[in-house]
């Protein structure tokens, strides 16, 4: 399940304690000034009152802390009335500077408002693009339990180069989880481009190996359409190759031609396909992680005998895309992950071990199991990840 801001009710009482907040800095101004005050000629007290607004800074707004120091430059005026006179050198400067670094905090506040904003229109774009673009799996398809987790390395984004999908057929459900080369939201567009291609032939394909060779095929014309446009940007191609046609291209049509530098860029993914009236998981590997199959007895890795190379690599390296057949009985559960899981490294360069920590949790439902691997991968980080991460939990219930 995607990550979500925090309940309503879960924010409400930091509301209340920038409330109780907001008293102090008033309550300093009074305080400051009747010491002051009371004290004796030679002790003067309201130089101090620039704490208020700087307090006022780190929890309010810009016109908060501009009406706090309006309050200051009042109180230390009031100090002067009532000790030696507004009008002597002394409490000139001492006004004088007030204004000066009370003028200095309102604006620093002011800019720090103004990148909160422009922080919060990041996050809200953030957040439309990962509904548009990765998709909630649904709690439930077909015979299936589902559930999903989304880590992305940058600061501030919900989403990167790791992606999933899922999609019903009419015998069974298709599963896409894949990896772009690169991390954050320099690979949102080749995430994107495979999403598509595979939201719109998922349902269309026979069999697995077209499938893929489908996906490939986008992605290559994707990176040659990239590099046609590199090498002379005032000619695009007017008409798209004959491999992707208004229909879904086929197992036998030709595969497009590739780049030369199509190596610079490429997306690991799994296929899965699993059955309804059956009692397996068929899979194609193209260079990622093996899925790991959870049962009471341990964890087990379907590793694929003869792995397909990355999409968008196809033509560089041709090889047959073989389907794996495993045994996925109900009660269940398979684990599909990026490599942003398994090459998290901790302080000491350690990577995380996935497969130790979910011995102790393979009966575990699927969302409790996301939620302890989630906590335990980014305690074993230190809370900040250098890669993206995605995990999905199928969980095959009759």
């Amino acid at each position: 399940m995607p990550l979500r801001q925090l309940p309503r009710d879960r924010r409400r009482p930091w509301r209340l304690d920038r409330r109780a907040l907001t008293a102090l800095p008033l309550a300093l101004i009074v305080l400051i000034t009747v010491v002051d005050v009371l004290s004796p000629p030679e002790i003067h007290l309201g130089p101090l009152l620039i704490v208020a607004p700087a307090l006022t800074a780190s929890f309010a707004g810009a016109r908060a802390t501009a009406v706090v120091a309006l309050l200051s430059l009042a109180a230390l005026t009031v100090i002067g009335v009532l000790r030696d006179g507004v009008t002597t050198t002394n409490h000139e400067t001492q006004l004088g500077a007030l204004l000066a670094v009370s003028a200095l905090i309102v604006v620093l506040r002011a800019l720090r408002d103004r990148h909160e904003r422009e922080l919060a229109q990041v996050r809200s774009v953030s957040e439309a693009a990962q509904r548009v673009l990765l998709r909630p799996l649904p709690d439930r398809i077909g015979p299936l339990h589902l559930a999903s987790v989304y880590l992305a390395a940058e600061a501030e984004a919900q989403v990167g180069g790791d992606l999933y999908a899922a999609a019903r057929t009419a015998t069974g459900t298709r599963l896409l989880v894949g990896d772009v080369r690169g991390k954050g939201l320099s690979s949102l567009g080749d995430a994107a481009l495979l999403l598509g291609a595979f939201r719109a032939a998922a349902h269309l394909h026979a069999d697995l190996p077209g499938l893929a060779r489908y996906l490939d095929g986008s992605i290559a014309w994707d990176l040659a359409q990239l590099a046609e446009q590199q090498r002379a940007p005032k000619h695009l191609p007017q008409h798209p190759p004959q491999h992707l046609p208004q229909r879904a291209r086929q197992p036998r049509d030709p595969p497009p031609p590739a780049p030369e530098d199509s190596g610079e860029s490429f997306i690991t993914a799994v296929l899965l396909e699993i059955p309804d009236d059956g009692r397996v998981v068929r899979l194609v590997d193209c260079g990622h992680p093996p899925p790991l199959l959870l049962r009471a007895d341990g964890v087990t890795p379907l590793d694929s005998r003869r792995p397909a190379p990355p999409l968008g690599l196809g033509e560089l390296a041709p090889a047959p895309y073989e389907v794996e057949e495993f045994p996925f009985l109900p009660g269940d559960r398979l684990l599909i992950y990026t490599d942003g899981v398994i090459e998290a490294r901790d302080s000491e360069r350690r990577f995380y071990p996935l497969t130790e920590r979910l011995t102790a949790h393979c009966a575990d439902r699927p969302t409790a199991l996301l939620h302890h691997l989630r906590h335990d991968l980014l305690a074993h980080v230190g809370g900040r990840l250098d890669d993206d991460a995605a995990m999905v939990v199928v969980e095959r219930l009759d």
